[in-house]
């Protein structure tokens, strides 16, 4: 396995791992608001590794959140 492949597999394995804490927040009435900190941790980690491994720029990274941030302000109430 290449590191990139091993970089790919982890942040699958950590994005999985956030879905299941967003899951248990909506479920629970009350949930642990540090294991889903954790989580987003963890995805942040990985998303700056794939930065530091040229996957990514922190440019591109940033302009594709502010077109995300277009289409939420479009198709959800969030903005």
């Amino acid at each position: 396995m290449t590191k990139k492949e091993e970089l790919m597999i982890i942040t699958m394995e950590e994005c999985g791992e956030l879905i299941q804490e967003c899951s248990k927040a909506i479920r629970m009435k009350q949930f642990n608001k540090d294991e889903l900190k954790e989580e987003l941790s963890d995805v942040m980690c990985m998303l700056e590794m794939m930065i530091d491994y040229g996957i990514i720029t922190r440019t591109q990274l940033s302009n594709g959140a502010n077109l995300k941030k277009m289409k939420l302000m479009k198709w959800s109430n969030l903005i």
